[in-house]
């Protein structure tokens, strides 16, 4: 897909197609398509396709970035199927320009992807050319230059979403801790602003990870322990990615049911987001040393297979009652954790499909932040809210930290209650933290939309590269604003 930014009016640009956005179900400007309108019985909601005029309609409820991106996917998704090449739209400025073309952009690249790589037939579009007027909506008028890096923005966001997609929506027969690291490896080689270090077994013993090594024990792939850095000189802070990369989740001896094993492919989404950050980080020149640290590995069931009551010594030196095996993503991050902190970062985040329990109390499509500066949370959620990444605060309740206490450990890894359960799963993680960096950690459990099962907005089936946009924006934001 080839964005084009013209300086000219519309009327000027030749296209095979326009896109015209609807803003508050006025059509009666329109006056090439009114019989049309009538005849489908069409109020300005959705999109309407005016064939005789190669116009398509789409419906704009407002200048927010996330009803922006949407407009603009839908348009898009009606009119890939169409034998054309070429379409043309003009400008939409909401309260940013460079957020309002950052969202335009994000609009048309989410609305075009698709995982198909296993399907016979596959869909094609001959549509790869999309003209952008300066010619605004409203007759705005804006800095052209905000506008091209709004643009930018937008396809650097995207192509690091899509990448992190096409991870996580490939097939575990496939997707090994080994082809983890090989794609962390070529990202590397195509990226030379970005460094690769996979270690291996041995690594991990000699370290003494011995949660993370406990959940691959009968597995008979190897682990990896994936470290992606990108180092700009003069790098005002330095921020530490910590991805949870499950390849394949099968509960281990704690077996999750037949349904519930569907989509742990999926499990892998905090690592990959992890990388793509990185990816979009080092495309960006943000003037931020950013590193991501991934725990790559399956969980699976064998003789050798870690068990419950097993107790298990961390990196950190914490010791962990193992109550259920299907608690295996937060032993892996324990040890990430410990490695991550010998990095000494500014700031620390990680990301995980940690909990079932976070898709119960948000629903499907909203990640959660957690951690115990609550005036970090405060300004990462602000961020967030306008990146396209739907997330909640919850705060740790000193109360609930008792239903992770053990017996005969430092910590349980599973709680003693059912309540609560993606806010002990934090506090479990919290754990590792040490002292001098429990205010600079955030934990997103990104567990409801990492993975859709329907197509829900602009996403696609599948993946939704959750995470990453968030995280990129944050990025920026530090960048600005951080002497």
């Amino acid at each position: 897909m080839i964005f084009n930014f013209k300086e000219k009016k519309i009327n000027s640009i030749n296209a095979d197609f326009e896109i015209i956005l609807i803003q508050d179900k006025k059509l009666e400007k329109y006056t090439q398509s009114q019989e049309l309108f009538k005849l489908s019985n069409y109020k300005g909601e959705g999109v309407c396709i005016d064939m005789q005029n190669k116009i398509l309609y789409s419906e704009l409820k407002s200048l927010e970035y996330e009803d922006i991106r949407f407009a603009f996917a839908s348009a898009y998704k009606a009119l890939k199927k169409l034998e054309i090449q070429s379409i043309k739209t003009k400008s939409v400025i909401g309260k940013c320009v460079v957020n309002s073309f950052n969202a335009l952009i994000q609009g048309f690249i989410f609305g075009a992807y698709e995982f198909d790589k296993y399907k016979k037939e596959k869909t094609s579009s001959r549509l790869e050319n999309i003209y952008i007027s300066q010619e605004e909506i409203n007759n705005k008028t804006y800095n052209l230059e905000e506008a091209y890096v709004g643009i930018n923005y937008g396809k650097i966001f995207s192509n690091a979403c899509d990448f992190a997609k096409n991870i996580v929506n490939e097939i575990p027969q496939v997707y090994t801790p080994t082809k983890m690291a090989e794609d962390a490896i070529n990202l590397s080689k195509n990226n030379p602003k970005i460094s690769c270090q996979i270690y291996e077994k041995d690594f991990l013993e000699k370290e003494k990870m011995q949660a993370f090594l406990a959940v691959n024990r009968a597995s008979i792939h190897p682990p990896k322990l994936i470290h992606l850095s990108y180092k700009p000189q003069n790098a005002k802070i330095k921020v530490i990615f910590v991805g949870k990369g499950l390849t394949y989740d099968s509960g281990g001896l704690s077996l999750k049911p037949a349904d519930y094993m569907l989509t742990m492919k999926s499990d892998k989404s905090g690592g990959a987001a992890a990388m793509a950050i990185v990816k979009g980080a080092s495309e960006l020149n943000l003037d931020i040393e950013v590193h991501s640290i991934i725990g790559a590995t399956e969980n699976m069931i064998g003789g050798n297979a870690y068990k419950p009551d097993d107790v298990l010594i961390s990196r950190e030196g914490v010791s962990i009652e193992v109550r259920n095996t299907d608690a295996e993503g937060r032993l892996v991050l324990a040890d990430c954790l410990s490695l991550a902190q010998d990095l000494k970062p500014d700031l620390l985040i990680d990301l995980a499909t940690l909990t079932g329990a976070c898709v119960v109390g948000l629903g499907e499509y909203t990640s959660a932040i957690m951690g115990n500066n609550e005036d970090l949370q405060d300004e990462f959620y602000k961020i967030s809210k306008k990146s396209g990444d739907l997330t909640t605060i919850l705060h740790f309740n000193p109360h609930l930290k008792e239903l992770i206490k053990s017996n005969i450990a430092d910590v349980s890894n599973t709680s003693s209650s059912r309540y609560g359960g993606a806010i002990t799963a934090g506090l479990f993680l919290n754990s590792f933290i040490r002292e001098e960096y429990k205010d600079k950690w955030l934990h997103l459990d990104i567990a409801g939309p990492a993975y859709l099962e329907k197509a829900w907005g602009y996403h696609s089936f599948g993946a939704t590269g959750a995470g990453v946009r968030m995280c990129l924006s944050y990025l920026l934001y530090l960048s600005r604003n951080k002497k």
